[in-house]
């Protein structure tokens, strides 16, 4: 009996509150929902099921704190699926029904441009972990990985150097989407801009997914034996990482005759690769689990501990990467934010995240320009070591503030430093 009037009761309750007599339950009051949009399923999951993870423990680690402005954080996680529509609709759904104050995700560019309109239409605000192509600025969006200034072009002009190995030749390779045709738009451009000709660049692309990497390695050992030190510039994404690495090992293709730079693997990519025949292969980011400070001390044994007490896959022996940390960075500034605008009202956060700084696992002070939505961020170039970790090779002397409009563009010095609409 009692269970049949609990029943009717929640019935008359959902009925009521459908016709919106009724708020919502106390409890929501209590809370700040935030949304996590990561696809954790399909052929981006080997790279962002990673970041719904450091999402959770960043929260959590921020509630253990008292939370922000008093109220504890409830994290509402979705999964899109590596299914670029399907970030919208997700998206839609965390800001309309779920009303989460802010959401923390999406890896591709494809699925950033996907999610945009929404944003933009809802008046949401999401904080994006990720390098990307640049040529963008919404007010609605926080940008807390590199712009290609402070990834691409430092890569490029260190392959270009002595220390690099004086490359000549030049193959962008990468997966068929906007992030990486973008970028090598502006690597072309700047490649140009230092004498480099036409018939010294290649440009191939597979699509997401993409497993037989064999015909385009032979490609790339035609074009690098015709007499100049040759490069390899990836922007592959996701899981086509792993057949690409072995297949470079089977052929051979060893970093003192031709360094490949990648873009968008990092530690947590490599877990799946033997590494022995890529040692010395390099990667561009802001941040490597290899960096000795106390932040980042703290920072991985946090990781660590999270992956035991979740008990996650391999959690022995998991590890931490650039937009782990871009992740962590972007939660406590947002969180920042709202105490400092005693508000989750999106217009007072955005006013209040310019000029936030936090010491981050990098080792740097970092800050959100006051007016770009994006951060200042130190570059590290890195190579491959037999235990898939990396091993420093060069890096700026401090932060580097991002140029989201890059000057290899045509007309790009005409474009306002600052988004529309603020």
């Amino acid at each position: 009996m009692q269970r049949r009037n609990f029943v009717k009761a929640t019935a008359l309750t959902l009925a009521l509150a459908a016709a919106g007599f009724v708020t919502q339950p106390a409890i929501a009051a209590d809370t700040i929902k935030v949304g996590i949009l990561h696809s954790l399923s399909g052929t981006m999951a080997i790279s962002e099921t990673a970041l719904k993870e450091t999402a959770l423990m960043t929260i959590a680690e921020i509630n253990a704190k008292g939370g922000v402005m008093g109220k504890q954080l409830e994290a509402v996680v979705v999964d899109p699926a590596s299914n670029w529509p399907l970030f919208a609709e997700k998206a839609r759904q965390l800001l309309t029904q779920d009303k989460v104050a802010v959401v923390f995700g999406c890896w591709t560019s494809v699925s950033r441009k996907s999610v945009n309109p929404v944003f933009k239409e809802l008046n949401g605000l999401l904080f994006y972990p990720v390098q990307y192509e640049g040529e963008e600025l919404e007010k609605n969006v926080f940008y807390t990985g590199a712009a290609p200034n402070q990834q691409a072009i430092p890569a490029v002009e260190y392959l270009m150097g002595k220390d690099g190995g004086s490359a000549k030749r030049w193959v962008l390779l990468g997966t068929d989407y906007v992030y990486p045709r973008t970028t090598n738009k502006i690597l072309r451009a700047f490649l140009k801009s230092k004498g480099v000709a036409e018939a010294d660049i290649m440009e191939e692309y597979t699509p997401f997914g993409h497993s037989d990497y064999q015909t385009i390695i032979a490609k790339i050992k035609k074009f690098a034996g015709e007499g100049k030190k040759t490069a390899v510039v990836s922007t592959i994404n996701g899981d086509s990482n792993v057949p690409f690495y072995k297949e470079l090992g089977n052929a051979g293709l060893k970093a003192t005759d031709v360094p490949v730079v990648a873009f968008s693997v990092g530690e947590e990519e490599l877990r799946g690769v033997d590494t022995k025949p890529l040692v010395g292969h390099l990667a561009a980011w802001n941040y490597f689990q290899s960096v000795k400070n106390p932040a980042n001390d703290a920072f991985i044994k946090m990781y660590k501990d999270w992956a035991k007490k979740q008990k996650l896959p391999k959690a022995d022996s998991v590890v931490t990467n650039d937009p782990m940390e871009a992740t962590y960075v972007g939660i406590h500034m947002w969180a920042q934010a709202v105490e400092k605008a005693k508000s989750t009202d999106v217009n007072k956060v955005i006013a209040a995240v310019g000029g936030q700084k936090f010491k981050a696992p990098s080792g740097f002070e970092i800050q959100m320009d006051p007016k770009n939505h994006h951060l200042h961020k130190p570059v590290l170039i890195g190579e491959v070591k037999a235990d898939g970790q990396f091993n420093v090779v060069w890096k700026t002397k401090g932060p580097v503030k991002a140029a989201p409009w890059s000057p290899y563009i045509p007309g790009n010095d005409k474009k306002k430093g600052e988004p529309e609409g603020k």
